[in-house]
């Protein structure tokens, strides 16, 4: 099955990996990449990546478990992934639905994150979870 996105066919199944190569993902996109976004929070707006939200079961690390680091800030229920190698974010535990992974689109194999369409910005500035009743 494959979903296009721009000019670019996405597997169902894909692999991922940091800039270095030590982290490597399998990431099952049975839809394709759906929900792309960016998120203007203090963290993401600095990262700076485009990433896509999928069920935590469609996300499996195959090598380099070990050269993972996690970072985690105000809630700390969101829990961002890097490779501390070469300081790419892999994926994270989304704050907003801890059961769901966001994965950066740009370390999918054979995917320009540039030609997505219809890009969602997140205002994570004004998340739910900070807002006091």
């Amino acid at each position: 099955m494959f979903k296009k996105v721009g000019n670019t066919r996405i597997l169902a199944q894909h692999k991922a990996s940091c800039h270095c190569g030590a982290v490597e993902l399998q990431i099952d996109l049975p839809e394709g990449i759906v929900g792309a976004m960016r998120c203007n929070c203090s963290f993401c707006r600095r990262r700076g990546a485009i990433m896509a939200p999928t069920d935590i079961e469609n996300i499996k690390i195959i090598k380099g478990e070990e050269s993972l680091g996690k970072y985690q800030f105000k809630t700390n229920t969101a829990e961002h992934f890097f490779c501390k190698n070469c300081g790419i974010y892999t994926h994270h535990r989304r704050r907003s639905n801890p059961n769901e992974y966001g994965y950066n689109v740009a370390n999918l194999e054979g995917v320009n994150p540039l030609l997505i369409d219809d890009l969602i910005i997140f205002d994570g500035i004004n998340h739910p979870k900070d807002q006091k009743d």
